[in-house]
């Protein structure tokens, strides 16, 4: 039997998404928002929000199969210790998982950065050869 990474728990209750809307860091990609928040020590736990904007039950369902491939195929990228809450948007009804995938690796290399002194996030570091404009 191969050791396959456990896959991550689902969170269902409403507390729990509004902890992660009101405490938790957020960053926005075309196909979703994703917000992290501290949760319980050693356990990854993730959970997915669609509104009616996004069309019928069909889409909605299709948005959440998306992202729960997304969130499956990064398995132990995900950090542990983590609640993570996604708000998708429009533009995931045409997006692939693998594309998702992708801007969920990019997200959360974002989120992971230490803030700077005065509470903002550093600005991305420019390229060695690039001038400073001032």
């Amino acid at each position: 039997m191969t050791d396959k990474p456990a896959k991550p728990l689902t969170l269902t209750l409403n507390k729990e998404f509004r902890h992660a809307y009101y405490q938790g860091k957020s960053c926005a990609t075309p196909c979703f928002i994703l917000y992290m928040v501290r949760g319980r020590p050693g356990v990854r736990r993730y959970g997915i929000t669609t509104s009616k904007k996004l069309g019928g039950a069909v889409q909605r369902n299709r948005a959440r199969r998306v992202i729960r491939a997304a969130v499956w195929s990064l398995g132990d990228e995900l950090p542990a210790g983590r609640d993570f809450v996604f708000v998708a948007r429009e533009r995931i009804l045409t997006a692939k998982s693998t594309e998702v995938a992708a801007m969920l690796r990019r997200a959360l290399k974002k989120l992971q950065r230490p803030a700077s002194p005065d509470g903002k996030r550093n600005p991305p570091r420019r390229g060695k050869g690039r001038e400073e404009h001032g």
